[in-house]
């Protein structure tokens, strides 16, 4: 039994490992661990994996779980600074100029400031990759809702950005994390 239940688990995983993964990175980056958050999420769809009725929905659920699970940490005091400062490392390690590392965390600044669903869209889309019919899917939406939050979400960060006066335009600071959040 536990042998189906674990083949059945990765079969369902596999194609959505790396999706995932991005994901993870991307909501958790400054807030907690990706690598922790992305373990802690496994452990939680492997204990409820046979609970899950979609099972082809396995990414949805986990997406789910990871936001609650990082929502839940904020809710606790604790070390915000320096885990933002090993991401600061983290990048700096992988050859990312300081002023790029920055504007990433301005930009994660800037992100936090957006309603959820803006925020988890243009996450989606521009870090993750995923495409408007896939996160339409991942929030229970409609193609055009997700391309609104999309357009709206991209026009409060660059109002964001005019105001703090950045000097990396947004599409280049989402084209240096996507290629660097695997």
């Amino acid at each position: 039994m536990k042998t189906e239940h674990h083949k059945a688990f990765l079969e369902a995983y596999q194609p959505c490992h790396d999706a995932f993964v991005r994901y993870c990175t991307a909501i958790a980056y400054g807030k907690i661990e990706a690598e922790d958050l992305v373990q802690d999420v496994l452990a939680t769809a492997w204990k409820n994996f046979d609970q899950i009725r979609e099972k082809d929905k396995l990414l949805h659920y986990m997406m789910r779980v990871a936001k609650h699970k990082v929502y839940s940490f904020l809710r606790k005091p604790k070390y915000q600074e320096e885990i933002a400062e090993h991401y600061a490392e983290n990048l700096r390690s992988k050859g990312v100029s300081a002023d790029v590392v920055l504007d990433i965390q301005a930009l994660y600044n800037m992100l936090d400031k957006l309603p959820f669903a803006q925020k988890q869209a243009i996450i989606l889309f521009e870090i993750s990759g995923f495409s408007m019919k896939e996160i339409a899917a991942i929030q229970d939406s409609t193609e055009g809702a997700v391309k609104t939050k999309i357009s709206r979400g991209r026009a409060k960060l660059k109002s964001f950005y005019e105001a703090e006066s950045a000097h990396a335009s947004m599409h280049s600071v989402f084209q240096t994390i996507q290629s660097i959040m695997l």
